[in-house]
Parts: C-alpha cells; sequence; structure tokens
C-alpha cells in the first residue's frame, strides 16, 4: 500500500469510495453524508484543487482522506497558518481494519510536517467510539468537543 496527494484521474475512484462509506453508515443507521454529496464532478473539483490524499494497492484506490489548510465550520478559533485539518477519512469495506485509516492519518501528519504546520486536526460525531478509539490510537489528543446543529462533535490534534 502506497499514499500520496490524489491526481485527477482517481477522481471517480474516490467519489465512489465516499459513496460507499456514506451507504454503510447509512445501513449501520448512523448517517453522515449523503450518498448524493459525492458526484464525480463535485470530487472531481475538489481533486483538481488538491485536496484528496488516496491509499492505493495496485494502482487501485481503497481508502481516501481530504486535506485543507482552514476549516472556518468546525475550527473557526484556530491560528491562521498554524494547522492542517482531515475529513472525510473513509476507507473502501473489504479493506476495513488494514491498516488503511493508520496510513491515510500518517501521510496527513506528515504532509502537515513538511509544511512547517503546528497542529494537524481533525473533528468526528462525538459517539462515534471505535473512530475516536482509532485517533486516539493514532496519537491525536480531544481538544474538546463542539455543537453543530443537534450534533456533537469531538475536536482532536496532533502536536507536530
Amino acid at each position: 500500500m502506497h499514499t500520496e496527494f490524489a491526481r485527477p484521474s482517481d477522481a471517480a475512484a474516490i467519489a465512489a469510495v465516499l459513496r460507499e462509506a456514506a451507504q454503510w453508515l447509512a445501513d449501520q443507521k448512523k448517517p453522515l453524508w449523503a450518498v448524493s454529496d459525492f458526484s464525480d464532478e463535485s470530487v472531481q473539483r475538489d481533486v483538481d484543487g488538491g485536496l484528496y490524499a488516496v491509499a492505493k494497492v495496485d494502482d487501485a484506490v481503497v481508502g481516501v482522506v481530504r486535506f485543507q489548510r482552514e476549516d472556518l465550520t468546525f475550527w473557526p478559533d484556530a491560528e491562521p497558518g498554524s494547522s492542517a485539518f482531515l475529513h472525510k477519512l473513509a476507507v473502501r469495506r473489504t479493506w476495513a481494519g488494514q491498516g488503511v485509516s493508520a496510513a491515510l492519518l500518517a501521510f496527513g501528519r506528515e504532509h502537515a510536517r513538511s509544511l512547517g504546520l503546528r497542529y494537524l486536526r481533525l473533528d468526528c460525531v462525538a459517539d462515534r467510539q471505535p473512530l475516536r478509539t482509532l485517533y486516539e490510537g493514532f496519537g491525536f489528543t480531544l481538544r474538546d468537543s463542539v455543537w453543530k446543529g443537534r450534533r456533537e462533535f469531538a475536536r482532536y490534534q496532533i502536536v507536530l
């Protein structure tokens, strides 16, 4: 497995991974994203903007994560230029539990370090304990929780 920033030709595969994850969450009665949020066209724009990293096995995309330099929705209090933010971590179900998430988190951490940033930050729905355990096991520490609408989100960070 290797990780890299997505190429324009990866966009359709990234969209498919995100739709699969959104449908799986809905099937588990834990909806988070709408499948319709991930059209090939919208994901293509984000990939063209350099916002996605991928984990690949034999050139097949098996996991994705969105890498951002700002996040005014969940981290409006972050000092500008101090952090990178990860969103939309998703893994093909056939690759779950095989280290794909950790590889993508490591890619994000190393890229943020290479940019000279102080923090790598992310958030998740506060009641998603397996996801929180993954993040904490990787080394993220809980900073706090925030409410967005009727949902509580846990905000995590790693000091780089």
